[in-house]
């Protein structure tokens, strides 16, 4: 009877249903991710499609070395539960960076491995040593640059663009074609060790050296790509090793990763070429004016009281939340103050732009763990007509994407930008901790409109002090 039932479960055909069913379930989970209300279950019914694909593949009669299997099942568990389950939601852009370039550094492992268990590719199909190459590069790339992202996100890198100057995209140019060229050698017949390390290393270096030059200020955009890479590369090894649901897993990735990237980078006014060339956003460190600034204006200050009083009396507010409330855990206090302002008849709504923070959909993910509800959240295009009636605009760290300089100075580097259109609401508070500018490295035009009041402080503290005031009222 176990005969009969073992070869039963390791049946070619059966192992092919699995895949057929563990990918369907991708796709299923993956539609539950349109909405933060059925989010949830689709990322468990996603895990439990990879839990079957990995189930199927350790079913297969050609898998070995069960104890290397288990150890790196338990290492993997150790390291990546306690990190999930730890991480801070303002850290999350860096686990994000962090984890998909342990995807792509495990693929090209992977091409590693096929090259020497094949000695070099001899006898095998001449597109499994092409998918395979495809994947060491794309892969190590994704890896060895998710990792600087990571460093620059951390902040253990500068986040202003390091470049070799006008010689920068003449070494890129010939490291990726140092790569090809040997992965065509291998192709062509080669079998030495030394082209495949020399493969790896020269994607490695071009990795670093892709994402050493972007600045802060595009970060979003480029861990959308490196996602994109990531999956491509694993849909390459699904067709080297002829595994369906790695095939399309990696397929869905690269597609959604690439449809992201585009989409952030026409929310930036910017191609994506013009990114991967680098040279934008210093990581907001520059220190930014303190007082008439180059714009020959003043910069007004308000109270959380006056603050209250305006907000409270209002017909419509706007919250447009940066990447300065996800540093002051602000999410959650924002949301309070929205209920006592609801329960006093104002409409509350939520401006979120396309690259607000520092990865796509920071602060949705945000706002969301703070239960705002899903149909205040309004995209760019959907609230910029609103804010002509609206009455104030509360703007909590969000600096280059409310510049009104994106729209007016054709000499900024954020000019042409689509901005969130704070400047023509009715009255404008900005809380900030202090005049430094953002990932663009250049001042906000915004903070010296007469109709603007700035809040110095801590986001959160600021936020739970205008929530008292509007109490006592």
């Amino acid at each position: 009877m176990t005969l009969p039932l073992a070869s039963f479960l390791q049946d070619h055909d059966f192992i092919q249903v699995l895949y057929i069913v563990s990918f369907g379930l991708f796709i299923y989970g993956m539609s539950g991710l349109t909405g933060p209300r059925t989010a949830v279950r689709g990322n468990r019914i996603a895990a439990a499609g990879m839990a079957l694909a990995v189930i199927a593949t350790l079913l297969d009669p050609r898998m070995g070395n069960w104890g290397l299997i288990a150890l790196g099942l338990v290492i993997g568990a150790a390291v990546g539960v306690p990190a999930a389950r730890n991480v801070r939601m303002t850290a999350m852009p860096q686990m994000v960076a962090l984890f998909n370039g342990v995807g792509g550094g495990a693929v090209a492992l992977i091409s590693w491995v096929e090259f020497r268990n094949t000695q070099g590719f001899a006898h095998t199909p001449t597109y499994v040593a092409v998918f395979s190459l495809f994947a060491a590069i794309v892969g190590s790339v994704s890896f060895w640059g998710s990792n600087i992202a990571f460093g620059k996100l951390q902040e253990l890198i500068p986040g202003r663009p390091i470049t070799l100057g006008r010689a920068q995209q003449l070494v890129n140019g010939a490291l990726a074609a140092a790569a090809i060229g040997l992965a065509a050698a291998i192709v062509a017949g080669g079998h030495s060790q030394a082209l495949i390390i020399g493969v790896l290393l020269c994607a490695a270096v071009l990795g670093n050296f892709v994402v050493l030059p972007i600045g802060g200020a595009d970060m979003p955009v480029v861990i959308s790509l490196l996602n994109a890479f990531t999956g491509l590369s694993a849909a390459a090894t699904g067709v080297a090793l002829n595994n369906p649901a790695l095939i399309v897993a990696g397929m869905i990735v690269g597609a959604s990763g690439t449809i992201l990237t585009n989409l952030m980078a026409v929310a930036m006014n910017r191609s994506v070429p013009a990114i991967v060339a680098g040279g934008f956003g210093g990581g907001g460190v520059t220190a930014g004016a303190a007082g008439p600034g180059e714009h020959a204006g003043t910069v007004r200050s308000t109270s959380a009281s006056d603050a209250a009083i305006q907000m409270a009396y209002a017909r419509q507010v706007v919250v447009v939340p940066g990447y300065g409330m996800a540093v002051a855990q602000a999410q959650h206090a924002v949301r309070e103050m929205a209920k006592v302002l609801e329960d006093r008849g104002v409409q509350v709504k939520y401006a979120i732009h396309p690259v607000a923070g520092r990865m796509p959909g920071h602060m949705n993910v945000l706002l969301a763990e703070a239960d705002v509800p899903y149909e205040q959240l309004k995209e760019m295009d959907d609230v910029n007509p609103e804010f002509p009636r609206t009455d104030v605009a509360l703007v909590i760290g969000a600096n280059d994407v409310t510049n009104p300089a994106a729209n007016s100075n054709p000499d900024s580097p954020i000019f042409g930008m689509p901005i969130l259109n704070v400047n023509e609401s009715q009255s404008v508070i900005v809380l900030k901790r202090s005049m430094n500018p953002g990932f663009a490295g250049i001042d906000n035009e915004l903070y010296y409109d007469p109709k603007t009041a700035m809040l110095f402080g801590d986001a959160k503290a600021s936020v739970d002090d205008i929530t008292a005031e509007l109490q006592a009222l």
